[in-house]
């Protein structure tokens, strides 16, 4: 377009030309140019638009409606564009706005160059404004498109996800189904184990009510405590010989008068000294003999406690069965002694034979008041006359003359090797060296 100095004759024209292409862009009725900002502007233009309606209807109709401005519902846009894509549509109208002012100013007064310049103004905002609404509608296209794609994926990745609940909703019936096989299968248990931990009480109970209560556990007791005395009386005597004593005199001081068969039978005079140090002073009590049945080995039980009552009962029979003297003469000193005074235990072989025979005693007068709190002891005199029912010999009389019989040779007592027990209606007879008599 090519603008002279001069006036042209038809000036309005090209006013409407350029209205009609901002309506035909736009496709508005109105943009609110007019605003109570400027209401000079206002009125000039109004005057300008009388002066030129002789000249056009169609102009005439264009700038006798009045324009004014009308908010626009963004509220649906503002939750579908972003905040900058909406802050951009308004930054573009309101450029427009101006622009088309200016175009507007331009012809009052009339400066063909700022309408040049106006007019190129309108015509880039109204391109900015077309890029707006171009990337609008690709964006929404894009989007709808990446949105179908991604409805199609999702659906898929839900029909994917529903079977797989599906699956584990019945996997999880069936643990749950096991679970409760499984409790009760728990419950069934425990129940039988509850029964068979009873059943385990019970026998055990029952277990040591028979070793407390058993005569016949009590028979083999006195049978263990005789051979257990006859089993430290032998490295007893063992050490006198080897010492050179005098065991012809030693057993004639332990009882004088006594009459052997056999010279060897003086052993059991070392056996009755041993027993009635062992059982003298000794009363009938029931105390708990399962803290030294547990050992094997008795000095455990006196390591583990050496201040029971079996310690004590060890520590006060040892020091009255062996003799200071006989001490020093086997042994050259007195250390076991000086030791067991102090109240300990020395593991030395000697100590160790002796506590084996005096574990037995000391369970043999455990279980004796176990069975029958009334239970007695019984000792035979010497010169007293055999009877079976409370006596046996300890030597097996090579004669077959032992247990007295009518009209022949009878036999009476000399030595008590081991004493006997009355145990409720149970006699468990007295151990005797026997010597025969017309």
């Amino acid at each position: 377009m090519e603008y002279t100095t001069t006036k042209p004759s038809k000036p309005s024209s090209n006013i409407s030309e350029l209205v009609s292409k901002f309506a035909k862009v736009c496709k508005l009725r109105s943009v609110g140019v007019f605003s109570a900002e400027n209401p000079l502007h206002s009125s000039n233009n109004k005057a300008s638009f009388g002066e030129d309606s002789s000249d056009n209807t169609e102009e005439t109709e264009c700038y006798s409606e009045k324009i004014h401005p009308q908010p626009a519902d963004v509220s649906f846009q503002r939750n579908i564009c972003g905040e900058a894509e909406i802050l951009n549509l308004f930054d573009t109208v309101s450029a427009l706005k101006s622009a088309y002012v200016q175009l507007q100013e331009a012809h009052i007064p009339y400066d063909p160059a700022k309408i040049i310049a106006a007019d190129e103004l309108v015509v880039s905002k109204l391109e900015t404004l077309c890029e707006v609404k171009r990337a609008y509608k690709e964006k929404q296209f894009s989007k709808s498109k990446l949105d179908s794609s991604c409805l199609g994926l999702l659906r898929s990745e839900v029909e994917v996800n529903e079977r797989l609940l599906e699956k584990l909703k019945s996997e999880n019936k069936t643990k749950d189904s096991e679970i409760v096989r499984l409790k009760q299968e728990l419950q069934d248990l425990a129940f039988g184990n509850a029964k068979l931990v009873e059943i385990i009480r019970r026998e055990r109970v029952e277990r040591r009510n028979a070793r407390v209560l058993d005569v016949t556990m009590f028979q083999n007791s006195f049978k263990a405590a005789s051979k257990s005395i006859h089993d430290f009386a032998k490295p007893l005597i063992s050490l006198m010989m080897a010492l050179g004593w005098d065991l012809d005199l030693a057993a004639k001081s332990i009882d004088d008068g006594v009459t052997y068969s056999r010279r060897p039978d003086k052993k059991y005079a070392f056996e009755a000294y041993i027993v009635w140090r062992m059982f003298h002073g000794m009363l009938l009590e029931s105390y708990n003999i399962n803290d030294i049945m547990k050992f094997d080995d008795p000095i455990d039980a006196l390591i583990e406690n050496p201040n029971s009552g079996f310690a004590n009962f060890c520590r006060k029979k040892f020091l009255l069965v062996v003799h200071p003297m006989m001490e020093m003469s086997f042994f050259g000193n007195l250390d076991q002694r000086n030791f067991i005074l102090n109240g300990k235990h020395p593991r030395t072989p000697f100590y160790q034979i002796f506590v084996k025979m005096a574990k037995w005693v000391w369970i043999l007068v455990g279980i004796a008041c176990s069975i029958d709190p009334g239970a007695k002891i019984f000792v035979v005199k010497r010169g007293s006359k055999f009877s079976d029912v409370y006596m046996e010999s300890i030597v097996q009389d090579r004669e077959g003359l032992v247990g007295s019989v009518e009209g022949q040779t009878t036999q009476r007592v000399e030595l008590m090797v081991m004493p006997g027990f009355r145990i409720g209606e149970t006699v468990v007879r007295s151990q005797v060296y026997l010597s025969k008599i017309n």
